[in-house]
């Protein structure tokens, strides 16, 4: 009799302990970030570092920006990210900093070099850098997982219809114009296969730089002299000696006044890849509204 006891006992034991087995398994998340590092959480990350404004950005518009207790320097949306403990950028991360937050998760750029020290030191890394916009979707739908946000797809979903709208806002003789994107007055410009060039073409304008010289290249500055542009773009802190560069001012656009400069929260929502784009792309339509060729 007692023998069966005993028997009866250890089976429930062992029969306890597999269901709860199977059932933190089931809880295991798991995801590749861009550096293809597959990456096991065995619940949602609570406290995150961030060091990429962008990604600062995704985790807030998923609803998780109570999880961040670190950002990089230039993260500033939403608001209540700018309280937070600034723990350097992305290329000059304060790992002390860093590893003082406890985070029990790091977000940077893939192109961030700190990463393998970070990992070595005990902290879970994500690389993950949105340079398209399919990238974008792809990591709020990542981020989306990890975190346990069931909304990630209507993030998405309501970021595409307001950028749909900003196109569709635009009158006809918009449509075609032909846009000089500068990023950087080095100059550095953005082409038709980066994010904003992305962003350019689905409003239905045309760009001067071509996929074929890269995402964000430098030009020679008669380049852009040359291609004469009907509209140029550039935020704020370049567009004030707009007029004074060589051979600028004889530019129909710059004749025309048909020069767009954004100012800094615009710029930003338009340099970033991220759930701001639509924002982007509702500054340029707004912008655009009474340019003809």
């Amino acid at each position: 009799m007692q023998r069966r006891l005993t028997r009866r006992l250890v089976l429930g034991l062992l029969l306890t302990f597999y269901a709860f087995g199977c059932a933190s398994a089931s809880e295991v998340t798991q995801a590749t970030d861009d550096s293809g590092l597959l990456i096991r959480f065995a619940r949602a990350p609570q406290r995150i570092v961030s060091l990429l404004p962008s990604l600062t950005e995704t985790v807030c518009a998923l609803g998780q920006c109570q999880r961040l207790v670190g950002v990089d320097r230039y993260s500033n949306d939403p608001q209540s990210v700018k309280q937070l403990p600034k723990v350097g950028g992305g290329l000059d991360p304060n790992i002390e900093a860093i590893v003082a937050l406890k985070p029990d998760l790091v977000l940077l750029a893939g192109s961030t070099r700190s990463a393998e020290r970070l990992r070595s030191l005990g902290l879970t890394v994500m690389a993950l850098e949105p340079k398209t916009h399919a990238d974008v979707k792809r990591v709020i739908r990542v981020l989306g997982q990890v975190l346990g946000a069931a909304d990630a797809d209507k993030v998405w979903r309501d970021m595409d219809e307001a950028m749909h709208a900003a196109a569709q806002s635009l009158p006809p003789e918009a449509r075609g114009l032909r846009v000089y994107f500068e990023v950087n007055q080095a100059p550095y410009a953005a082409g038709e296969s980066s994010f904003i060039g992305e962003t350019l073409a689905r409003l239905g304008v045309r760009n001067i730089v071509p996929a074929a010289m890269g995402p964000f290249p430098q030009l020679n500055p008669e380049y852009i002299v040359r291609a004469d542009p009907d509209v140029i773009m550039v935020g704020d802190s370049n567009g004030v000696d707009i007029r004074n560069r060589p051979g600028w001012s004889g530019m129909r656009a710059v004749k025309r006044n048909h020069v767009c400069v954004f100012d800094a929260q615009e710029s930003d929502s338009l340099v970033r890849p991220g759930p701001r784009m639509a924002q982007g792309a509702q500054a340029i339509a707004k912008c655009l509204e009474h340019m003809s060729p």
